[in-house]
């Protein structure tokens, strides 16, 4: 009996009335990944957004492959490079000698592969985990699961080091996902990125296993700090002496999370989201320039006592997070502004606070996280202002 055929023979059970009524969430979740809907939404899927949601979120996560792609060939060239030092060992290191893979870091296949084993187990954890939350928070309020954390679960694991260990992925996607959008009403009614929810929770929950130098390459013994991290402590002239120069921060061949450290990765997801218009350029507008502004004027100020100071913006898009959370992050247009020069200036402060936060704070190097949690939480006095200053403006005219 085909799958299509079964549905067919049990959707009447499902129904209002039937024997399985209060799974009918769950059954609608898998009739809606295998198969086309055949219901249509009639009405704004959002509370706070126009957009149409299987459009949204089909676009971003086919925008997120190139990501997934080269953040599986770094991290298995960097692992693969640690091993042929420290050596190998693991379920991993099993696979990949029984199939005769190899740990050459000078093969891309190898490294592409190598890279895909680390992951796969957190992408399967944190669909698992939050898929779970989504089903049980939609059967408890008897609405459909819609495609919204298939986004949220692909951003949310390439903010994670390949370290992560699997039952602290799956504590940070319940948090992301329940404190993070369900608590609020669920997908469209959230002001914070539930994904960056998710990450920051980690992060202070766990610092250990999500700062540091060892847990960007995931082979014990291994020590290696992220650009940035040398950068705040060195100065990023340095950058050089640890084999790192623009050229390979661009192209994400530095140590750093499964997606954030390509910037060129970032970029043609950027143009893919703007030529499908799922991005709002005022926002990717507003962000680079007050990530540009404000870093060339500390540029002028300059410091004898931090490094960071003197670090240019061409620098500061390349290293640490700032492109991926640039083209996935900000322009997420629930979270963000909803008003055109809202839009600009959420952005343009979230550009401020980067640099703010990578320069002023000496314990937090990285900054493009908390900047973008930072705007969600005024995105809506954002919007308040730029309407009240329209009513006055028109009151004004009319008066």
């Amino acid at each position: 009996m085909g799958l299509r055929s079964f549905f067919d023979r049990i959707e009447p059970a499902f129904e209002k009335g039937g024997r399985y009524e209060r799974y009918f969430p769950l059954y609608e979740m898998v009739e809606s990944f295998l198969y086309t809907p055949k219901t249509v939404t009639t009405v704004a899927p959002h509370a706070r957004s126009y957009i149409d949601m299987k459009r949204i979120m089909t676009y971003v996560v086919l925008a997120t492959v190139p990501c997934i792609i080269l953040g599986c060939y770094n991290t298995g060239l960097h692992t693969n490079a640690a091993i042929a030092e420290f050596g190998a060992s693991g379920w991993r290191a099993w696979i990949i000698e029984t199939v005769g893979i190899g740990f050459n870091a000078g093969n891309p296949l190898a490294n592409f592969l190598h890279g895909l084993l680390y992951f796969l187990p957190i992408y399967i954890t944190t669909l698992v985990a939050g898929g779970i939350c989504e089903v049980i928070f939609a059967t408890i309020r008897r609405h459909e699961v819609n495609e919204g954390f298939l986004v949220t679960s692909m951003l949310y694991t390439l903010t994670l080091p390949a370290s992560t260990p699997l039952w602290q992925v799956a504590l940070g996607i319940i948090f992301g996902v329940v404190i993070g959008k369900e608590v609020f009403g669920g997908t469209g009614k959230n002001f914070l990125n539930p994904a960056l929810t998710g990450r920051a929770f980690l992060y202070f929950a766990y610092p250990a296993q999500m700062s540091g130098d060892a847990v960007w390459v995931p082979v014990d013994g291994f020590t290696g700090a992220t650009a940035l991290a040398i950068s705040a402590s060195e100065g990023y002239q340095n950058l050089a002496n640890y084999g790192m120069d623009w050229t390979s921060a661009f192209f994400g061949m530095v140590p750093g999370s499964f997606g954030e450290t390509s910037t060129v990765a970032a970029l043609l997801g950027l143009l893919f989201l703007l030529a499908t218009r799922i991005a709002n350029w005022r926002m990717v507008v507003g962000c680079l320039a007050g990530m540009i502004a404000f870093s060339a004027l500390l540029n002028v100020i300059g410091s004898d006592s931090n490094p960071m100071f003197s670090m240019p913006w061409y620098w500061h898009l390349v290293v640490g997070g700032y492109a991926f959370g640039l083209v996935f992050m900000v322009t997420e247009p629930v979270s963000a502004s909803h008003t055109n020069l809202g839009r600009f200036y959420y952005g343009l402060l979230i550009g401020f606070m980067v640099v703010m936060i990578r320069v002023i704070n000496p314990a937090f190097p990285e900054g493009m996280m908390l900047a973008i949690l930072f705007g969600n939480v005024f995105a809506p006095l954002i919007d308040y202002f730029v309407v009240q200053s329209n009513i006055k403006r028109r009151a004004k005219r009319h008066a």
